[in-house]
């Protein structure tokens, strides 16, 4: 049984070539390939990763970069029975296609496993919280989804009609893992390592600033579009509390709005809507472990509910549609 690692990449020159090296070692004996699903890197991404034997397809005009985009392009080009997927910031753990492969072949209904990723750097906030004991990516046993990539069945994936959503800018995880549920096939994660992740070294609010400017912020509103109409919206609202988090920010907004336009005590008004936004932030920083968490966490509500309704409106292509993309290097 065949796998197929892909490696997504848009600009991953530092770190391509060791993510490479562990796709090749992990698959040691493993019959299989590397894919790089590039989203057309202007660094030397695509030049380093051409000194390896793999298969490096890149997206062209009219496609775009977006999270969706890249496993979808890796599984148009793939031939493997399993695929397993990888940002170009990861190492591959050694010994995880084994482990994984013998537990799909111990259990037919599971269409997909994955294992922890360890955080590399912790000093952000966001990806100092995934490292919690109780955070969600630490979870271990059946799973809604498998967020930072796994192994999976391919036949599970045909069943399900497409790896990933080529629309969404986040969140093609959730999509992914609702549309194998939905369709019968459950996901695991195993007690053991499956990557070591090196993120991004920027702060917090330089990291949430690049993630508004290049769209992932969109994710759940487009998450939201593309659900429409299919059997599992409603479970995906109920499996969602972002959403509900969302609503309660606009009723915050909307209750600050009525008390600065309808009291008739302007300073008043200014006052509460201040109190209000100082209690808030005060109690997620009691709740968070400090100021700054506190801070960031309330920052990063404004900027996620501003964004979802952009999300929701914007135009959508057919998400299994061909992706256009050029062969660039290949072993076969």
């Amino acid at each position: 049984m065949a796998v197929s690692i892909i490696i997504k990449t848009l600009n991953e020159e530092k770190r391509i070539a060791a993510t490479i090296e562990s796709a090749l070692s992990a698959l040691g004996e493993i019959p299989g390939e590397v894919v790089i699903a590039d989203s057309g890197s202007s660094d030397r991404t695509v030049e380093i990763a051409q000194r390896y034997p793999v298969v490096i397809a890149q997206i062209m005009p009219p496609a775009r970069p977006s999270c969706g985009i890249g496993p979808q392009l890796g599984f148009q080009h793939s031939r493997g029975d399993y695929l397993c997927l990888l940002d170009g910031d990861m190492l591959l753990d050694p010994g995880f296609l084994g482990d994984a492969i013998r537990f799909l072949e111990r259990n037919p209904k599971v269409a997909g496993v994955t294992g922890h990723v360890e955080e590399m750097q912790t000093a952000n906030l966001e990806y100092a919280r995934r490292v919690q004991r109780h955070a969600p990516e630490n979870r271990i046993g059946p799973l809604d989804r498998m967020n930072g990539g796994g192994l999976y069945r391919r036949s599970a994936i045909e069943q399900a009609g497409y790896l990933s959503d080529r629309n969404l800018h986040g969140y093609e995880e959730f999509d992914l893992g609702i549309r194998l549920r939905d369709a019968g096939w459950q996901l695991h994660r195993l007690d053991r390592r499956f990557v070591q992740h090196f993120g991004h070294s920027l702060n917090s609010y330089k990291l949430l600033m690049r993630r508004w400017k290049n769209k992932y912020l969109h994710g759940i509103g487009e998450l939201l579009r593309a659900s429409l109409g299919r059997p599992y919206f409603f479970q995906l609202l109920r499996e969602l509390p972002e959403l509900r988090l969302w609503g309660a920010v606009y009723l915050w907004w909307a209750l600050s709005i009525g008390l600065l336009l309808f009291l008739p005590q302007k300073g008043l008004a200014l006052g509460l809507v201040l109190a209000l936004l100082a209690g808030i932030v005060a109690l997620m920083s009691w709740r968070k472990g400090g100021l700054g968490m506190g801070l960031y966490t309330v920052v990063a509500w404004f900027f996620h509910a501003a964004a979802l309704p952009a999300g929701f409106l914007r135009q959508r292509l057919e998400p299994d549609a061909p992706i256009e993309s050029r062969v660039i290097g290949s072993d076969r």
